[in-house]
């Protein structure tokens, strides 16, 4: 059996071509658990400072809609609002076909620190643009541009930071530590959300209109420099270092797949992926963007209503979707999965029934409901949706499908959902596009194979001591012995 070392701070690990029987030690990766914190954190930070400009936005939607469409009425200003918040997503999918490819070929390291800055950037220019009244139609225009290079950073945020975490995490716990990456972006959204309810209560309805909507938009820069900061001292990711290796080592590296070589070659999985990526933004965005204007503009609670019920339920999903993320590592993510998929098909009528009611505790409980259903999939997504690609384009597929699902699907909810309920009068249409929404997910986890305690396909399996490693060697002995016993034909006598 041949072998290569590679090292990474300080731990040594080694890529071998062997047989599950003839594995050794030094063929599994021991993961630095100071570097998958590090890690871990960085990437959540990113996804995080992403979410805090989402958070503020959806929580500022009506605002904006009066700062830069002023002419219009109420309903048309937080559609045109929600229509340059959805605009951003569609040119995600460009975004993910830049950096997804850059991201695969010079490292996952460098191209979330690129997307950092951009994010930052574009979400401080929104704070410096002059309202309608200034400057007229350029306003809007700008709004948009601003957001459009938003989404385009995007597109290569999510997919390279779940990407990092999987390809840092251990084998038994890539659920729990992808886990952290959705607590950051609920945190972040939390952090939005909370400053503008704050200033809402506390700064005159005029001077929020005046000047009060920009404060949360400067705040990017310095949030962004610090995790730039934070990105710019990791270091590149295991399993990327090892496919690196890999490459080198090859007298002819192998040829690199076009982006239709790799659609067709991995069609199934992107469509698994898309599939996915459906119902866990759809009910993200349901309830993180729409929902507040929803209560508000469709049912007829007070602005402060509407902002602190929803804050309080994001909350609670903090700690749900770590403990998802735990509890996959244990009984796999297809369970999880299934059950919020099936939870918003039977529940989700139930729930805008309650939140309907017009009473406190109702409208909480089916708010509860629908965030816990969720957690179901912010729990287990980031450590699912990377484990259906290889090493080599890892990136590229899951930041490609990713966006182009949440493009058509997640981020055009608020807009779509608004539109619905605007011309069919039907306040249950939310209900009925989660509906919807769970059955597509169902169906794609009923396809899906269970990839829990299991290493990243094209990587070595992954650990956090040699002692672990060595464990994992008696194990896989055991199991070939087996198996070898198993095939192992039988003398028959006659």
């Amino acid at each position: 059996m041949s072998t290569r070392t590679i090292s990474t701070n300080q731990q040594t690990h080694t890529t071998a071509t062997a047989k599950p029987g003839e594995l050794t030690v030094d063929d599994i990766t021991v993961i630095d658990s100071k570097l998958l914190k590090r890690a871990v954190g960085a990437a959540a930070l990113g996804n995080a400072m992403e979410w805090f400009d989402f958070g503020v936005y959806s929580y500022l939607a009506v605002i904006i809609g009066k700062v830069f469409f002023p002419d219009a009425s109420a309903t048309a200003q937080l559609i045109a609002s929600f229509g340059t918040f959805a605009a951003a997503f569609l040119v995600r999918p460009i975004g993910g076909l830049v950096f997804g490819p850059l991201g695969d070929r010079f490292g996952r390291q460098k191209i979330l620190a690129l997307t950092m800055i951009m994010m930052s950037v574009g979400t401080f220019c929104i704070g410096l643009i002059p309202d309608y009244g200034s400057i007229g139609i350029m306003a809007p225009v700008l709004l948009l541009i601003a957001r459009l290079v938003q989404g385009f950073s995007t597109g290569g945020e999510y997919g390279g930071a779940a990407t990092f975490i999987a390809e840092y995490s251990t084998d038994k716990r890539r659920g729990f530590m992808g886990s952290f990456l959705e607590f950051g972006t609920l945190g972040g959204y939390l952090l939005g959300a909370t400053l503008v309810t704050v200033m809402i209560a506390t700064i005159p309805a005029q001077a929020m209109l005046d000047w009060g909507w920009r404060v949360p938009f400067f705040l990017a820069a310095p949030l962004g420099l610090f995790g730039l900061y934070i990105r710019l001292k990791l270091e590149e990711t295991p399993a990327f270092k090892e496919h690196m290796d890999k490459q080198e080592a090859l007298e002819h590296s192998k040829p690199r797949l076009s982006l239709w070589q790799m659609l067709n070659k991995y069609k199934k999985q992107m469509l698994k992926c898309i599939g996915l990526v459906l119902i866990f933004n759809v009910s993200n965005y349901m309830l993180t963007s729409y929902m507040p204007s929803y209560l508000t503009g469709v049912l007829g609670l007070s602005e402060l209503t509407g902002l602190l019920l929803v804050m309080v339920v994001m909350f609670v999903m903090m700690p749900l979707t770590l403990m998802w993320g735990h509890w996959t590592d244990r009984i796999g993510r297809r369970p999880v999965i299934g059950l919020g998929a099936v939870g918003l098909i039977v529940l989700a009528v139930p729930c805008f029934m309650l939140i309907g009611s017009g009473n406190m505790w109702a409208v909480f409980a089916g708010l509860v409901v629908l965030g816990f259903l969720h957690t179901c999939f912010s729990g287990t997504m980031p450590a699912t949706l990377p484990a259906l690609f290889v090493t080599d384009i890892r990136y590229s597929a899951l930041a490609i499908g990713f966006n182009l699902s949440v493009s058509l699907f997640g981020g055009t909810t608020p807009l779509v959902t608004a539109w619905l309920v605007d011309t069919t009068h039907n306040v249950m249409m939310p209900a009925y596009y989660m509906m919807g929404a769970g059955v597509i997910g169902l169906i794609t986890v009923l396809t899906l194979r269970e990839t829990a305690r299991k290493p990243l396909s094209g990587s070595s399996p992954a650990v956090a001591s040699r002692a672990e490693a060595h464990r994992l060697i008696d194990k896989l002995r055991r199991q070939h012995g087996r198996k070898q016993q198993q095939q192992t034909p039988q003398t028959v006598s006659g």
